[in-house]
């Protein structure tokens, strides 16, 4: 089995915007390189979900986890990003897409927040 990471983010204009994401997907290569790893945008930047998944499964992953890189599940991770899975599993049925929590969830996301606004007036 092959197996893919996709990171979704929202997405900008400003293409600078996207620095830290691209910064999160290498870091995640240096960590994982057995993983086929994709950065994926919402709206204004490329590619959307729908290339990056049409790429992976292009490329045999057969199973492919989907991280919303969003501090919080809100509409578009809880309605709109499950739409767009669907459609890439029907037209890559041996591909399985999985919805994952989004990062903002995670404990040590969380944790790393917290530090650095408790860090915010230090000089």
């Amino acid at each position: 089995m092959s197996r893919g990471l996709i990171l979704f983010a929202h997405g900008a204009r400003d293409p600078r915007w996207a620095d830290p994401f691209q910064a999160v997907v290498e870091q995640v290569r240096a960590a994982r390189p057995e993983l086929a790893v994709r950065l994926a945008f919402l709206e204004f930047m490329t590619p959307d979900l729908a290339a990056a998944g049409d790429e992976l499964a292009a490329a045999g992953c057969t199973e492919v986890a989907v991280v919303p890189l969003f501090l919080g599940a809100g509409g578009h991770v809880r309605r709109d990003v499950p739409g767009l899975l669907d459609t890439l599993a029907a037209r890559h049925p041996a591909t399985r897409f999985v919805l994952r929590q989004a990062v903002g969830a995670a404990p040590e996301v969380v944790a790393a927040m917290a530090a650095a606004a408790a860090r915010a007036l230090d000089p």
